[in-house]
């Protein structure tokens, strides 16, 4: 494989990466402390990193009292400070320090800002903190609206500066300092507001119990309401003790998700590095208006911004991605979050079906079982819903419709089910109507020819839902849908009078491999003996619409028709999601698939789920998808039942996230993945 092409860049699909620094911290020594910088300024480099920011006041120490108001002090951090700006150049790092700054007769709490070998900007301190242990304006004044300049040396001053590439799309940074992000109106607010992307926070906030976690609270939820990246790093070990101690916290969220944590407590040096997608925090906040909104009404003359320009690193290196990223998007990998996302997922699909019930006065509801994935889900929450309002499971009229391919295996899973459950199970055998259909039409296969196309396919299916809606009219209840988000996204499906249709859809906003783990859940959480026995057996099942005889022994297969469910899912949760590129979806794909023995997988997962997919795998099947998806598809998700939604971000109802013509064509994103992804 040519890993020299551009593609296996992280830097080509719009990442930036970012380095949170925790040094020995040397007490009132600006030498050793801007040595201790220049090692990690360097080692930041040698791992790739586009940025790296220190911890507050990094270059003097913070807890030196009134040794801060020393002159020989403050004239030694600035001459560090020009010393430490030279690594940059060397480096081609964008290094953000902390250092006491004077301004005629005032004394400042800044970050420094480092780029090019030169002094880009100083940011000062906004809210100095002079209660409990602080004593901040015993020694600094707070950052006002009208500060002096500093002079050339020292480039911009001021607190309405955000720092952005000028050859790097999105890599736009602002800077606040420590007590800024504990006001009601952090200044990192109207920074991303004014178009940063990535916040940083130069913190010397000592530790207690508890303040990790407030700490990392608040840093998750301004990187959330600011549509941002937020990376914030503590002083650590080093820091004098006389009456506080300092743990080191470091960490990096991007949109309300962790992605790197740094470790507490260390006694030695260390960065904590991830990869920051600048690309995907823009198209968010492209797609949610409230941002643009706000930013009108708050970045008014008063508050208008200075951009700072500087040059980025732009190699096109390769290497692996630095952060976290879920092989199943819609499937956590940790087993805690798993957990709570399949509590919600199934009460929120049984809550809607309760509603529905509840607000048409049907007190029965009709479902085909084939004993495959999607019927066991909606049938096990049917009954939930059922035990819930207190009706008896024997109103859910269930029944198993074989057909020309139907199993032994998914017709006895399906039967067992049923049982089971203690649902009203009943089979209706659709053959003799679908050879009867097929001769009025007059297909081949009435005379005995062995054609098994799409038409002898979508008879079978036709059939089986025209049956459904007709034993609902006949015992007055409605049709449960069965079919899954991700078969509504490939339009696997048989439109209309087929298993497109329901009267209502509790399973149209949850993906296939989501399904998986709900059954997994399910069964572990609200069953046991035969049912929980079936429920893994039905797992264990390959998926198959079981329309076509088996040939070779081998049966009908859909994965080997529309392509693996866990890249389908994949590909619809990031071009769906966040309209991503085609041929970063392709890259992130790699990235979670190329090596099996890599990252984590779900809780449960099987060892035969625990696969690799090369780049060319992914390219073909995203190519399939793309066209069935933009497509040859949408016309099937224009006229969908009502069906809640359940995950973010999930629901194609033409009434909920996804709106598209019918009639769009497919070329753009092939032509866009196709350029800039290799085949191999």
């Amino acid at each position: 494989m040519a890993e020299t092409h551009p593609f296996f860049s992280p830097r080509t699909h719009g990442f930036v990466r970012v380095a949170a620094a925790t040094p020995v911290v040397h007490t009132a020594d600006p030498v050793a402390n801007a040595e201790a910088h220049a090692a990690l300024i360097r080692h930041a480099g040698e791992q790739g990193c586009d940025l790296i920011v220190f911890p507050e006041l990094s270059l003097s120490a913070y807890a030196i009292d009134d040794l801060i108001m020393q002159a020989a002090l403050l004239d030694e951090v600035e001459r560090q400070i020009h010393d430490t700006a030279n690594v940059t150049a060397e480096t081609g790092v964008v290094a953000v320090v902390g250092a006491p700054i004077r301004s005629g007769d005032r004394l400042y709490n800044c970050a420094v800002v480092l780029g090019e070998g030169r002094v880009l900007g100083v940011v000062p301190k906004t809210y100095l903190p002079n209660y409990r242990e602080y004593y901040e304006k015993r020694w600094f004044s707070p950052a006002d609206d009208h500060l002096p300049d500093l002079g050339g040396e020292w480039g911009a001053f001021g607190t309405r500066l955000i720092f952005a590439a000028e050859n790097r799309p999105g890599f736009v940074f602002g800077v606040e300092v420590c007590e800024d992000y504990w006001a009601p109106l952090p200044p990192s607010t109207r920074q991303a507001l004014a178009g940063a992307r990535i916040l940083l926070n130069l913190s010397a906030s000592n530790i207690v119990i508890g303040k990790a976690d407030e700490r990392a609270m608040l840093s998750a939820s301004q990187s959330a309401r600011a549509m941002a990246a937020y990376v914030f790093t503590a002083s650590g070990w080093g820091e004098s003790t006389t009456d506080l101690a300092w743990d080191g916290q470091a960490t990096i969220h991007e949109l309300g998700a962790r992605l790197a944590e740094g470790d507490r407590f260390a006694l030695e040096p260390h960065l904590t590095i991830a990869d920051v997608d600048v690309d995907r925090i823009g198209l968010e906040r492209l797609r949610t208006g409230t941002f643009a909104d706000c930013a009108r009404r708050e970045l008014d003359d008063d508050h208008a911004f200075d951009m700072v320009l500087f040059e980025a690193r732009e190699d096109a290196a390769p290497g692996d991605l630095i952060r976290p990223l879920d092989r199943f998007p819609f499937v956590p990998d940790d087993a805690s979050r798993l957990d709570r996302d399949c509590y919600e997922a199934f009460n929120i699909q049984v809550q809607g079906l309760m509603r529905r019930l509840t607000s048409t006065g049907s007190k029965k509801i009709v479902i085909g079982v084939s004993g495959g994935l999607d019927s066991t889900q909606a049938l096990l929450v049917a009954c939930r819903a059922f035990d819930r309002l207190r009706m008896p499971r024997t109103d859910i009229l269930a029944y198993t419709m074989p057909g020309f391919a139907t199993s032994d295996g998914t017709k006895s899973n399906a039967w067992s089910l049923m049982k089971a459950l203690g649902v009203t199970g009943a089979e209706l055998d659709i053959r003799p109507a679908a050879e009867q259909m097929l001769k009025d039409i007059g297909h081949p296969h009435a005379d005995g020819q062995p054609v098994h196309d799409i038409t002898f396919e979508n008879v079978q299916a036709g059939l089986r839902t025209d049956y459904l809606f007709r034993l609902a009219n006949q015992n007055g209840g409605f049709v449960l849908g069965t079919g899954d988000l991700s078969e509504l996204a490939l339009g696997w499906a048989t439109y209309g009078v087929g298993d497109h249709m329901s009267h209502y859809n509790v399973n149209g906003g949850v993906a296939k491999t989501l399904i998986r783990h709900l059954i997994r859940w399910v069964a572990a959480k609200e069953h046991a003996g035969a049912a929980a026995d079936v429920l893994h057996a039905i797992l264990g099942t390959e998926i198959s619409p079981e329309l076509v005889p088996a040939k070779d022994g081998r049966i009908q297969s859909t994965e080997a028709t529309v392509g693996p469910y866990a890249l389908n899912d994949f590909f619809l949760f990031y071009l769906s999601r966040f309209g991503l590129k085609p041929s970063k979806v392709a890259y992130l794909a790699h990235q979670a698939w190329k090596d099996p023995a890599t990252g984590a997988w779900p809780a449960g997962a099987p060892d035969d789920e625990r696969v690799a997919y090369d780049l060319a795998e992914i390219k073909a099947w995203l190519r399939k998808f793309l066209i069935r998806f933009f497509q040859t598809s949408q016309f099937k998700r224009s006229a969908l039942p009502n069906g809640p939604k359940v995950v973010t971000g999930g629901s194609l109802s033409p009434r909920g996230d996804w709106r598209a013509p019918s009639d769009a064509s497919a070329r753009v994103w092939l032509d866009e993945l196709e350029a800039n992804t290799p085949d191999a």
